[in-house]
Order: structure tokens, then C-alpha cells, then sequence
């Protein structure tokens, strides 16, 4: 894989990228339709093809939360076509690393010395390389080690990238202003979290402490001491990725097992510990020789507020969905309704909220869910479709939804897809929720 000598870290620099790249996503409409005109016939797959090429080579090089985007839409099988789930899938883990020489530079900046100082080997290739960072192998005292670092800049380039992001996301998920200004706060914070890794090595150590008693669940061993601002060492977990171990066919057994795993490790967090792991991507799980769920990445963990939590979690109770006057109170708690809303605005939220509600709510109320079921996520993705074209939503006076929501709707979408990937049935009724 190719490595890059440097990453563009200022603000002109930055936003000079995505000015090219906007030239180039616009050349290449402009060479669809010349080719349209020739023959009517013509499709946009090339078109589909030639964009997410030029975008996701762009923001590759940008790396830090422009990455952190195209991650995040590659998850959300309703907004993208698929060339463009395909390329984006690759920021998981995926992306061209860092060379060598800045890995050094990183190193001296953040721990005085050199990693040949501190390991007895160090890998000078990157493992894998993801948006936020990349992951390189070392071996001190016979234990083999992984080593994550920071790229630079990151941080700081933060604030002025969701800045040029932001008209994108609105044409992208056809969302308004108010929704715009609700959301990318929460965005920015858990993003300024991400890059914290003093913060990230204590909540992994914390976090896996906790969870450790799970049946299935591993997590790598942290050492501080060896760990600084941009720098996490942990203990390797040999096994493969989990699009990798899928494609070695494994049993529906071997499947249930590591599903049920992946379910109770997320049930735990919500209803246990109120604080989740919200970065449910394919390159944050490993699964061992053993077929057991390594996790391998805190850096995204979302702390739910207890004044957000009773009403969330009351919506998925099994017959919440009768209680007309129960519902209207925890829609209006939440966000979804404003006491400002007319009868016809109120009615038109409620349906919709409902309709939503039923569809993520619905393996909660089962004792045994199949997320193989392909027919249930088609439902939720045709749902989503219809939504995001409702002028309802663009001309609401109020933005609609709670921030704290935010990460919580996209844990479960993010774990509902990788069970769906996992071809997995769940016993979900180990919900504290009843």
C-alpha cells in the first residue's frame, strides 16, 4: 500500500483539497452526461465509480474527521450507492498509512525517543491504517504488542473540517440547519474525544475491566507507561478482522456465538454501565482463533445521561406503542415533538416517530431476533429513504431529535448491521427493559 511523506494540516491547505475535489466530482458529471447524450442508455455506476474514487482518495489524505465522514457513510447502507459503501468501507481500516519517518518524528515529539528506543522490534509498515490513526506491531519482554498513533494534525484541523463538511452532510442527508447546529456539536465533541488518547487508554482499561466478566468478549491488556498524547500501546489480538473471518464461511453456530456476544456486550454498556462503545464498525472487532469477540478500539465511547435514557428506553417497551398520551409526553421529552407543533404538525411527527420507533425497537420486543432477516432491513433502509424526501423535515421550524440520541441510534444502526453481516440470531431479551 502506498504511504504518505506528509498530511496537509492547514486550514488552506485543507480546504484547497476540497475545493479540487469538488472540481473533479464536477468534471466528472460533466463527462456522464456528455456520455448520456451519445447514448441514453448510459448509467451512473461509472459516474458512482469515478466520484467515490476522487473523494475517497482525497479525503484519505486529509485523514482525521474528513475520513472520520466517509467512515461513518459507509455504515449507513440508505445514503450511499454501493461504489461508494465499497471505498468508503476501506477508512476502517484500510486507509494509506503514514511512512516511517513521521511514525519517528511522532515517537520523539510525544515520548522523547525513537520506537527502536522502546520496543526490542517495531513493525516500520503500518499493520492498518484508519481514519483517526494507524496501527503498527512491536514485541518488548516476549509480548507482542500493538501500537496506535495519532496522525498529526488531527486535532487541530477539527473544527475548520466539520466546517467545510457541513454542506455536504446537508445535501447528503437532505437535513436543515437546525438539525445541522443540533448534531455537529455532538459530532465535534466525541470527535475531540477521539484524539484525546490519554482519555481513550482510560476508558479502555476501565471499560474492559468492567465488561470482562462477558462470556466470549477479550479485550488487549493497556500499558500507560509506554503510552503518551498521540501513542496507545495495548497487547496484540491475533485473529481477523470480521469481514475477513466471514469470508472463511463459518458455521451458524460459530456465527449465533459471536453475534450473541457482539448483543451482550452492547446490553451491558447501555443498561449497566450507561456508558457505550459508539463506534460499532468492522475494524474495531477482531475475532481470536478461538472465535471469541476481541475489541480493540474505545476511542468513540458515549456517556448516556440518565435524563435521556428512562425515556429512550421506555419507547422500545412492548406495548408502548398503544399508550397514545404516554408516547406524545416522551416524544415531546425527546425531541421529536415541540409544544410549538400544530394538531396537523403533531399527528403528521407522531406517525412518523412511531413508524421509526416500531422498526428499531422491534427486535427488543422478541425473546430471539434473526438479523439474517435482510426483508427487516430493507423495511428500515425504504423507511429512511422516504423520510430524508419529506419537505416536512426541511421546512419544521424546530429541529427534530435529541444530540444524546445521535450516538446512541447510531450504536444500535451500527450493531444491527454487523449482525445483519453476521447473519446472526440473537437472543435479545436480556434487555434490562422489559
Amino acid at each position: 500500500m502506498k504511504e504518505q511523506a506528509r498530511i496537509p494540516t492547514s486550514k488552506v491547505e485543507r480546504a484547497s483539497r476540497f475545493i479540487r475535489t469538488g472540481a473533479k466530482v464536477g468534471g466528472n458529471y460533466i463527462k456522464h452526461y456528455s456520455k448520456k447524450l451519445l447514448n441514453p442508455d448510459h448509467t451512473r455506476d461509472e459516474l458512482d465509480a469515478d466520484n467515490a474514487e476522487d473523494i475517497y482518495e482525497s479525503l484519505s489524505e486529509l485523514k482525521g474527521s474528513a475520513l472520520k465522514v466517509a467512515q461513518m457513510l459507509s455504515m449507513d447502507k440508505n445514503v450511499l450507492p454501493t461504489a461508494y459503501q465499497d471505498k468508503f468501507s476501506l477508512s476502517q481500516y484500510s486507509a494509506p498509512p503514514l511512512s516511517y519517518p513521521l511514525v519517528v518524528k511522532t515517537f520523539q515529539t510525544y515520548l522523547g525517543k525513537g520506537p527502536d528506543k522502546i520496543f526490542d522490534s517495531f513493525s516500520k509498515n503500518a499493520v492498518n491504517a484508519a481514519s483517526i490513526g494507524q496501527v503498527h506491531q512491536a514485541e518488548l519482554d516476549g509480548k507482542k504488542l500493538a501500537v496506535k498513533i495519532q496522525y498529526p494534525g488531527v486535532s487541530d484541523s477539527i473544527s475548520s473540517d466539520l466546517r467545510m463538511v457541513r454542506p455536504i452532510a446537508a445535501q447528503m442527508f437532505n437535513i436543515s440547519k437546525k438539525e445541522l447546529d443540533l448534531f455537529m456539536g455532538e459530532v465535534e465533541s466525541k470527535l475531540l474525544e477521539e484524539t484525546d488518547y490519554k482519555l481513550e487508554v482510560r476508558r479502555s482499561m476501565e471499560l474492559s475491566e468492567h465488561c470482562s466478566h462477558l462470556e466470549h468478549v477479550v479485550f488487549p491488556q493497556y500499558y500507560p507507561e509506554l503510552s503518551g498524547d498521540r501513542i496507545i500501546v495495548m497487547d496484540w489480538l491475533d485473529g481477523l478482522h470480521l469481514k475477513d473471518w466471514l469470508a472463511q464461511n463459518p458455521s451458524q453456530e460459530e456465527r449465533d456465538k459471536v453475534g450473541q456476544a457482539l448483543w451482550n456486550f452492547y446490553d451491558y454498556q447501555m443498561h449497566t454501565l450507561k456508558q457505550v462503545h459508539a463506534d460499532p464498525h468492522p475494524g474495531n472487532f477482531i475475532i481470536t482463533p478461538a472465535g471469541e469477540l476481541g475489541i480493540i478500539d474505545f476511542g468513540c465511547v458515549k456517556v448516556i445521561p440518565e435524563k435521556f435514557y428512562q425515556p429512550y428506553f421506555k419507547l422500545l417497551e412492548k406495548d408502548i406503542l398503544q399508550e397514545e398520551l404516554e408516547l406524545e409526553a416522551l416524544f415531546t421529552e425527546l425531541g421529536f415533538l415541540s409544544e410549538d407543533d400544530s394538531e396537523k404538525e403533531k399527528l403528521f411527527f407522531m406517525n412518523i416517530f412511531k413508524e421509526m420507533i416500531e422498526l428499531l425497537g422491534r427486535p427488543f420486543r422478541m425473546e430471539q431476533f434473526d438479523f439474517g432477516d435482510d426483508e427487516y432491513f430493507q423495511q428500515i433502509f425504504e423507511a429512511g429513504e422516504r423520510v430524508s424526501k419529506m419537505k416536512e423535515f426541511r421546512k419544521s421550524k424546530t429541529a427534530r431529535g435529541n444530540k444524546d440520541g445521535l450516538y446512541i441510534n447510531r450504536t444500535y444502526f451500527g450493531l444491527y448491521n454487523l449482525l445483519n453481516m453476521l447473519k446472526t440470531r440473537v437472543v435479545t431479551s436480556t434487555l434490562s427493559v422489559k
